[in-house]
Parts: C-alpha cells; sequence; structure tokens
C-alpha cells in the first residue's frame, strides 16, 4: 500500500468512525478540558513529514467559498466549535447556558497579546480554508471538508489575536509567519502536521520556508 493511499485511507477510516460516533450520540458530553491545541509532532517528525509531502503549484482558488467549509458546527450540547476552542485555549472561561463565553481571558501566541473580551479573539484555522482549498480541498466531499473546517483532533484551531488572524488571512508560511518569532517552530509543527494528515500539497516556496523555520527548532 502506497504511503498516499494509506494515509488517505487513514483518513477517511477517522472520519467515518466519528460520522458513526455521532450519528449514535455519544458526542453530548463535553470533551475532557485542555489547556492548548494538541501537540503537534516533533521538530524531526514535521521535517520528515515535509519531505513526504507532494510538492505542486498552488491550485486555483475557483470555485472557493467559505461556505464549503461548514463551521462552526455543533460539537456537544449547545456548543459549537468555535466555544469549544475559546474554552480550551482560554483561563477561567465562564460560559452561559448557551455556552457564549462571557468571562475569562485569552493569551495570543501568535504576537504574545492577552485578552479579556471574547470578541477580541479569532479562531484561527493554521491551515487557512482557501489554502487547503488550492492545496487540493477543492476535490474532497463537503463532509470531508466540514471535518477539516472544525478539526479538534489535530493542531489546525487556536485562539488567537483578532487583528493578527486577519492579518494572515490565507496565506501560508512562505507570506506569514506569527510575529512573536518564538512561537515560528510550533507554528510550522502544526502547518506540516495538518497538512500530512489530511494530504494536501505544498508549494515549492512554502516547502522551502517551512524547511527554512524547522531547521532551525
Amino acid at each position: 500500500m502506497s504511503r498516499v493511499y494509506a494515509r488517505g485511507h487513514r483518513r477517511v477510516g477517522v472520519l467515518a468512525a466519528a460520522a458513526a460516533v455521532a450519528a449514535a450520540g455519544l458526542l453530548s458530553t463535553a470533551p475532557a478540558a485542555q489547556a492548548a491545541p494538541p501537540t503537534p509532532v516533533s521538530a524531526s517528525t514535521a521535517r520528515s513529514y515535509l519531505g513526504q509531502l507532494t510538492v505542486a503549484a498552488e491550485g486555483s482558488g475557483s470555485g472557493y467559498s467559505r461556505d464549503l467549509f461548514p463551521h462552526w458546527i455543533t460539537q456537544y450540547g449547545s456548543c459549537n466549535t468555535r466555544e469549544v476552542v475559546l474554552k480550551r485555549d482560554g483561563a477561567n472561561v465562564q460560559q452561559n447556558s448557551s455556552c457564549a463565553a462571557v468571562s475569562g481571558s485569552w493569551y495570543s501566541p501568535f504576537d504574545g497579546a492577552t485578552w479579556y473580551a471574547a470578541s477580541d479573539v479569532d479562531i484561527d484555522h493554521i491551515v487557512p480554508l482557501a489554502e487547503a482549498w488550492r492545496s487540493g480541498a477543492n476535490s474532497w466531499t463537503t463532509s470531508e471538508r466540514r471535518s477539516f473546517a472544525n478539526d479538534l483532533t489535530r493542531p489546525q484551531l487556536i485562539a488567537v489575536t483578532d487583528d493578527v488572524n486577519q492579518s494572515k488571512g490565507d496565506r501560508d508560511p512562505a507570506e506569514w509567519l506569527p510575529p512573536l518569532t518564538s512561537y515560528r517552530c510550533i507554528y510550522a509543527r502544526m502547518w506540516v502536521h495538518t497538512k500530512y494528515y489530511w494530504d494536501l500539497t505544498v508549494d515549492s516556496a512554502e516547502k522551502s520556508a517551512l524547511q527554512s523555520v524547522l531547521n532551525g527548532c
């Protein structure tokens, strides 16, 4: 079995299992508390993964719409993905009966700022939805794109300063890296981990930028 097929087969298996659990109504309770996004693979593993990613010119953005990546979906009770990440990544977060964060603090590792209102915080897709579309997600099913856009298992979602997230837009690491240089190694590990799991391609400039960061980790 080829590496690409094996990894793709594993992703499909995970999606099928998640669908089966959801259908059985087993996602009605909150997951265990976690203080940060899932830990990405190590720098050495990220370098290995990066070497295995398919290098290809970035595809067209034609046909792209954020609506093709349904988010934020209900995760449990009245809590959607954004609210789950706000609770996970924040400190002393209190939520109301609708699961909205009404108090707490959020440290943004992209820029080192701390915020005390959820409205000042965005949930960043480490690999942006438009970037994923141009890297292979244009051929996915809606179910796969939904799972990608709400992926709490991989290090793909993180609470950060809203203005910083907006400055990032849909740019890849050849065009944008976190302002806080001490976080760039983790960011590159998160990016590669996500792209490897989801079988997305990298372009040559993106790969070079990631190699440069990872070699300095």
